[in-house]
């Protein structure tokens, strides 16, 4: 398989709450108002030592995006997904951005957030602060 490269990050780190793998940096958050299927999540602008699967289509509650799942390189666990592409104008700040999911990540104080299980939204998931 080849030598696993991963990059270490200094000061608020949001890391894989199975392994720790460094994921981002509470500075390059972007939006804290997502949700996900299991509760809250956050815009990044940037995250590292993670790799995307397929592209698909997903119709979420602000229309329809191009995403791609996104994995911690560590363990494999998903974390999140990736815009690919934003197909409503309104929306195309979320290009090139991810999503971490805060129920399968740790907090820059090693916390975790338990999963809600009020939220469940039906056709994927989606900012609610627009």
């Amino acid at each position: 398989m080849g030598r696993l490269f991963v990059e270490s990050l200094e000061g608020r780190i949001y890391s894989c709450k199975h392994c720790r793998t460094h994921i981002a940096l509470y500075d390059d958050i972007v939006s804290k108002s997502f949700h996900c299927r299991h509760g809250k999540a956050y815009l990044f602008k940037k995250v590292v030592n993670v790799f995307a699967g397929e592209k698909e289509e997903r119709m979420m509650i602000t229309g329809l995006h191009t995403v791609a799942d996104i994995f911690c390189v560590g363990c494999g666990s998903i974390v999140g997904w990736k815009y690919e592409t934003a197909h409503e104008k309104s929306q195309k700040y979320k290009e090139g951005k991810s999503v971490l999911e805060r129920f399968k990540v740790s907090g820059p104080d090693g916390s975790f957030y338990w999963a809600n299980h009020e939220h469940h939204h039906i056709g994927g998931s989606d900012a609610d602060d627009v």
